[in-house]
């Protein structure tokens, strides 16, 4: 099999309502798909949504210069041989993992449909036919935010995701008691503060909320300020936009900085570098998700598939953002979420055939 041709999509996503983080408001996002073509007539899609310019340093235009610089040096291998594609990438541009991400799952989802097999099975298989997923709860009124949490209980979640940062930390603190207070038992919080949480007020509200049982998810920007108050924490913290790497997930267990992880698997490099962090997280004992930034149903389904492989007791969750748009890119098959829980797809690959009557005409083919 070789590869023959390379399309890149633009897919507007508009949020359902405004999604609200410490440092930034989304209402509007761009996902990049990647279709990759074979001489067998055999495709497969990948995707890669950053979450706009400023959430993290990947943009969906430096996606695009990015797969512009790689792609044409991908023509003529066999995609399928995934390891040393994802070698070839590395030959033909240094860093940029978020778009090569979008070319790895691409790849596994050819891979999968060569051989008939979905992509979990090809990880090692999956533990069971759903996975857990988890509510991201935007930053808004402690009494919004209360409210909300109780809504997703009942509909069926086990965990939530509040997001904090980006107000005065009495608001983040109340917001944290009054769901403590109107939740039932069982129900796990992660307190999110996506890197905009100073050192000072993570202490005070750890050190606050010490009666609450909750993980604290990359409060601060940098490695070196988490390492500076970890000792002072009441809290597990778990690092997310940090980890941008396997590297990175390597050093930060090895000086003891995580208790966890909120993975994203374009960030790492896609399907192949999520797959090594999920070992070396089994291999420490440490639990983590396996999430993306945002898109559609193709990065909703190799979250998905990559999940369904972790070990149960190890497993957070995978996050997707499905609640927050309004279309399918597959009608029939694209992930949902029912009572807290995702279907793992049962067709070949991901899964997932999208109807690029949606996407419109190619941005870019290359080959």
């Amino acid at each position: 099999m070789k590869l023959t041709a390379i399309n890149v999509y633009d897919v507007d996503l508009p949020v359902v309502g405004t999604y609200r983080m410490s440092m930034t408001a989304i209402t509007r996002l761009t996902s990049v798909v990647v279709e990759l073509v074979t001489d067998q007539g055999l495709v497969g899609y990948g995707e890669v949504c950053p979450l706009g310019p400023i959430y993290q340093p990947q943009h969906v235009l430096g996606a695009k210069a990015a797969i512009e610089e790689i792609a044409p040096k991908l023509i003529g291998l066999d995609p399928t041989n995934i390891l040393q594609l994802n070698r070839a990438m590395d030959a033909a541009m240094n860093g940029s993992r978020y778009a090569k991400a979008a070319i790895d799952i691409a790849a596994w989802d050819l891979a999968g449909k060569r051989y008939g097999r979905r992509v979990c099975d090809l990880l090692g298989g999956a533990t069971g036919e759903t996975v857990p997923t988890y509510y991201a709860i935007a930053v808004a009124s402690p009494e919004e935010q209360a409210r909300v949490a109780v809504e997703k209980q009942r509909e069926g979640y086990r965990r939530i995701q509040i997001k904090v940062g980006g107000r005065d930390i009495e608001e983040d603190i109340e917001a944290l008691r009054r769901i403590r207070e109107a939740l039932a038992p069982g129900m796990r919080i992660a307190a999110d503060g996506n890197r905009g949480l100073t050192g000072r007020d993570t202490i005070f509200l750890s050190q606050r909320c010490r009666d609450i049982p909750l993980i604290l998810e990359q409060p601060c920007s940098t490695l070196d300020e988490i390492a500076n108050i970890k000792g002072q924490l009441c809290h597990p913290v778990y690092l997310d936009e940090v980890t941008e790497d396997v590297n990175i997930v390597v050093r930060s267990i090895a000086d003891r900085l995580a208790d966890g992880f909120g993975m994203k698997v374009t960030r790492v490099g896609g399907i192949s570098a999520m797959r090594t962090i999920r070992d070396i997280c089994e291999a420490r004992n440490l639990p983590h998700t396996v999430d993306d930034n945002w898109g559609g149903d193709i990065i909703a389904a190799a979250c998905v598939h990559v999940g369904a492989t972790v070990a149960p007791r190890l497993f957070e969750g995978s996050w997707i953002a499905s609640p927050y748009i309004e279309h399918h890119y597959d009608r029939e098959n694209g992930p949902r979420i029912e009572n807290g829980q995702i279907k793992v797809p049962t067709g070949p690959g991901l899964g997932i055939t999208p109807d690029l009557s949606r996407f419109g005409a190619p941005v870019r083919t290359y080959g």
